[in-house]
């Protein structure tokens, strides 16, 4: 018995549902320019300064080869050094600091189930939405108000202060996110509550913690405000350092200062972004984010 076959169906048109979908997937033109523009507009300036730190010619708007004239003048003024290293004890100690009392908040917040440990996180969360400009006009009228001098170790306690809400949040996720069974197990076979957390949690924990000191680090190194309002006369840090000199016009060893700032920045996020792979984590910008 012969089948007959029967002749295919012409194969339909693309519908205007298809052809809507594929004109919304299409990338608007204007959007790709919006996006270039802001990235120029915001980079354009960095990489200005940066080209002119090299500039053989003591001038900032014409550029006259390449040199290392400018970096050469920081590191022989004693002044900026000094600062650079006023800067670096602050971030060291403001780390330090915030990164243990930051821990301690952390396992406080997700331990206590009661309505006093939900108002506390609430209250952990003011200084992340407050102008740092409020906090920094506040700590200088509390450090005058109790008869406080203006120093090093005020700038200090002001970042300590400002710093322990971000690695509370960072760190606040990891703790929830922990068995908690296991510190269960280590207190059934004998150890205490504290050996537990130290020998069982903060490991842990470790990753997160060192990927938020380093960020910590970098955030209290380039701090302008609050080191503005909470600093005495000498020596002041970099950032407030570098402000008093551009008021006068700005210098092009200014720029090299700049540059070397922003390139220890980008490294410092860089090593907290990568810290947690080194552990055999998810990316740091898990971590950063608190997820």
């Amino acid at each position: 018995m012969t089948l007959l076959r029967l002749p295919s169906a012409p194969a339909p048109a693309p519908t205007r549902t298809r052809t809507r979908r594929r004109r919304a997937h299409r990338r608007p033109r204007i959007l790709i320019a919006v996006t270039a523009l802001f990235f120029a507009l915001l980079y354009l300036p960095i990489a200005v300064v940066t080209l002119f730190s090299f500039n053989a010619r003591k001038s900032l708007t014409v550029f006259d080869g390449f040199s290392l004239r400018w970096y050469r003048a920081f590191f022989h003024d004693d002044v900026l050094i000094s600062s650079l290293g006023a800067s670096l004890r602050i971030s060291l100690v403001a780390t330090a600091g915030s990164v243990v009392l930051g821990v301690a908040l952390a396992l406080g917040l997700v331990r206590c189930r009661t309505r006093l440990g939900s108002l506390a996180g609430l209250i952990m969360l003011v200084p992340l939405i407050t102008p740092e400009i409020v906090t920094g006009v506040a700590s200088m009228l509390l450090f005058k108000g109790l008869g406080v001098t203006l120093s090093t170790g005020t700038v200090m306690l002001s970042e300590i202060t400002f710093s322990i809400s971000y690695v509370t949040v960072i760190l606040r996720s990891r703790v929830a996110a922990l068995n908690p069974e296991v510190e269960e197990a280590a207190m059934d076979l004998g150890a205490t509550r504290w050996q537990a957390v130290r020998l069982v949690t903060l490991p842990a924990l470790l990753p997160a913690v060192l990927a938020g000191a380093v960020l910590i680090f970098a955030l209290v190194f380039d701090d302008f405000v609050l080191a503005y309002f909470t600093t005495g006369v000498d020596p002041q840090p970099l950032s407030v350092r570098i402000y008093s000199a551009i008021r006068f016009g700005v210098q092009p060893t200014i720029n090299a200062v700049g540059t070397l700032m922003l390139a220890g920045s980008i490294a410092l996020i860089a090593l907290a972004l990568f810290i947690p792979r080194l552990f055999g984590r998810r990316g740091g910008l898990d971590i950063l984010s608190g997820e």
